[in-house]
């Protein structure tokens, strides 16, 4: 089934047939700004887009050139936790992939668990923790439900982004994300729990996006902005306005990433 918005998309792209995607997250908009020849498509004019109500996520569709090659960027995201909606990108993933994208680079603001990954660090996700229990395709009819995710986070993508983090002559730590629905921060016994269960960072997006992704046959990398410390390992409140400030710092960072990762395998 062809999703309602590829027809849109198509129109407006204009022969534009990038095989890369990616989701901006917190810190990340700007990215759109070094676009060239961009075209700019408010999720508004997209059927079945889902209009975010988080600050700092701007909701358009930015395609265009990248490091010389097409690009299709999504500056913005809708969280479960807006409408207790897990499913609310699948729209959006159906759509890229009828398009004929290959290949989906998500990126997300996280807190860290670990006092050696820093405020400012940009983290690779090697795995991750579905600890919200949801899943985004809860209702899918078809036996296409039954998902593997053994191998979730594509290794020769992970492996270009190692290199490309090494070419930018950034520094780059990769690690577990564990998946909270939000939008309340986690408390310190949750933070010591992920810990212990193997997490490095924590964050309230992505996961859903990386299932559907692997179910519409889309080849899935992930990188987090760490915007913070858990709750409890520094004795200060967790807040969103800490996210929108600290989240452009390593956002600075992960858009050189990007930068030389999409001119290696655009």
């Amino acid at each position: 089934m062809i999703a309602p918005a590829t027809g849109a998309l198509i129109k407006k792209l204009n022969g534009l047939a990038p095989r890369v995607a990616l989701v901006l997250g917190s810190g990340l908009g700007s990215l759109v700004d070094a676009v060239e020849n961009p075209v700019r498509i408010p999720y508004a004019d997209l059927p079945g887009f889902p209009h975010s109500g988080v600050s700092g996520h701007a909701g358009e569709v930015v395609a265009g050139y990248l490091s010389g090659k097409p690009v299709l960027m999504l500056a913005g995201r809708s969280h479960y936790y807006e409408k207790g909606d897990a499913s609310v990108m699948r729209p959006v993933i159906a759509a890229l992939a009828d398009l004929g994208i290959e290949m989906l680079i998500l990126t997300n603001a996280a807190g860290s668990v670990r006092h050696d990954i820093a405020p400012g660090s940009v983290m690779l996700i090697d795995d991750h923790i579905n600890y919200s229990g949801l899943n985004p395709l809860i209702g899918e009819p078809s036996d296409q439900r039954f998902v593997g995710m053994t191998t979730a986070y594509d290794q020769k993508l992970r492996d270009a982004i190692i290199l490309a983090a090494s070419e930018a002559g950034e520094k780059i730590t990769s690690g577990v994300y564990m998946w909270f629905s939000g939008p309340s921060f986690e408390t310190p016994a949750e933070i010591r729990m992920a810990r212990t269960l193997g997490a490095d960072a924590v964050g309230m997006s992505t996961v859903p996006e990386v299932i559907l992704a692997r179910f519409f046959g889309l080849r899935v990398a992930a990188c987090s902005v760490v915007t913070n410390y858990g709750a409890g390992m520094t004795g200060a409140e967790l807040s969103h306005e800490e996210t929108k400030d600290i989240a452009p710092m390593g956002g600075a960072r992960l858009q050189k990433i990007i930068r030389v990762l999409i001119r290696e395998i655009g």
